[in-house]
């Protein structure tokens, strides 16, 4: 909307229509914006939304037990309010704005279903989202790619891809992400701190490095001309992110549910996408991936072994009051197991989980070395990946 009354009234007579030309005054609007209508609104609406139920093998959960979830339902639809504002009416972010409020929108609904919905359920529909918006990403900005420590033939060093490829691969790293970010959400403030490091290193990228035509040319890197745009939208949903943080903080008053954490999950993988380098998740996402992407590999691990015949059950000693006792290994089963499961039976997943049961971290402890990581292996990341081609 403001692109547009920008061009309209470019040669208005009145002057200030003019500064809604500026991408960094949209990207103030747009950030500041989304903040207070969230910070406003958010305690006033999340009565309306599902209350945690808890998990009665999980140990600490009852602390969770009757908070309002589904958050990310609220924080989706305000920010998505606001984008409409800052944003240009290009079909390229229409598209993606349904994408992400599909995305959502599965999460919401399997946190307000007295069911689970099942790991393939979800599975499907966020592969089937992940697919289309990789196609979206590659139709309207292209296939070339740029990869750390080597130069391809095409300006900047990127190479093109068939789109077919692009979109299967972009969809699979999308999935990817949605499920990384998911699998993090456990501790008050994490998931979403770790989320708000990643958009901001992100936007930072798309508007300094990528998008300013100078600086991407000095770099070696592709420039990425609506780079400012996506920035733009980035900040966006961070305004709203540091407000839902600000109720999320340890002890929480409300939780985002799978609708936020699926939501910014594959916000930050569309802004991977439209780098142009999917090594950058190492910025955007470094304790994320770790956090829950070992999780998945275990799972994905365990499976495995389990088609192969080998018993894979978890002791009985790392949940309380399990449920069906039978899926789980009694001690003496346990010891009989092979040592590659043990192994991983071992550690828990997410990393928060073992850090909290296994090391003893309290919770504030798990959020502000987890930050403090971050910190630490996002520049580290970005000068490896950006200046060593």
């Amino acid at each position: 909307m403001f692109p547009f009354l920008a061009q309209r009234f470019l040669e208005s007579i009145w002057g200030p229509f003019r500064l809604l030309e500026s991408k960094l005054v949209l990207i103030f609007l747009g950030g500041l914006g989304c903040a207070l209508l969230t910070w406003f609104l958010l305690p006033r609406l999340w009565d309306y939304m599902p209350h945690d139920r808890g998990k009665a093998f999980v140990k600490g959960s009852e602390k969770a037990k009757g908070k309002p979830t589904g958050a990310g339902f609220l924080t989706t639809l305000f920010f998505l309010f606001c984008a409409f504002f800052v944003m240009p009416f290009y079909m390229e972010y229409t598209l993606i704005g349904l994408c992400l409020f599909a995305i959502m929108l599965t999460g919401y609904l399997d946190d307000r279903s007295n069911t689970d919905w099942g790991q393939l359920k979800k599975g499907l529909l966020d592969f089937a989202v992940s697919l289309f918006a990789a196609w979206v990403i590659g139709h309207w900005q292209g296939t070339a790619i740029w990869l750390p420590f080597i130069k391809g033939p095409l300006p900047g060093g990127a190479f093109l891809l068939p789109q077919w490829l692009y979109v299967i691969g972009g969809a699979a790293f999308l999935f990817v992400m949605i499920n990384v970010v998911n699998c993090s959400d456990g501790v008050d403030g994490v998931a979403g701190s770790l989320a708000l490091y990643g958009l901001a290193g992100m936007a930072f990228l798309l508007y300094v490095c990528l998008g300013h035509e100078i600086l991407a040319m000095y770099l070696i890197l592709p420039h990425v001309q609506n780079g400012a745009s996506w920035a733009t939208l980035l900040f966006t949903a961070i305004g709203g992110l540091g407000a839902y943080l600000w109720y999320n903080a340890s002890p929480s008053q409300v939780l985002m549910g799978d609708a936020g954490s699926r939501f910014y999950g594959l916000l930050l993988g569309l802004a991977v996408l439209v780098s142009g380098n999917p090594f950058l998740f190492l910025v955007a996402a470094p304790i994320l991936f770790v956090n829950g992407g070992a999780g998945l590999m275990k799972l994905i691990l365990l499976r495995f072994l389990k088609k192969l015949g080998w018993d894979t059950r978890p002791p009985r000693s790392i949940v309380v009051n399990p449920i069906h006792p039978e899926n789980f290994a009694t001690d003496e089963e346990a010891a009989k197991q092979h040592a590659l499961v043990r192994f991983l039976h071992r550690y828990r997943f997410p990393v928060h989980d073992h850090c909290r049961k296994n090391l003893g971290w309290s919770d504030a402890q798990v959020l502000i070395r987890f930050m403090l990581l971050q910190t630490v292996l996002m520049p580290l990341f970005a000068i490896i990946i950006i200046k060593l081609r």
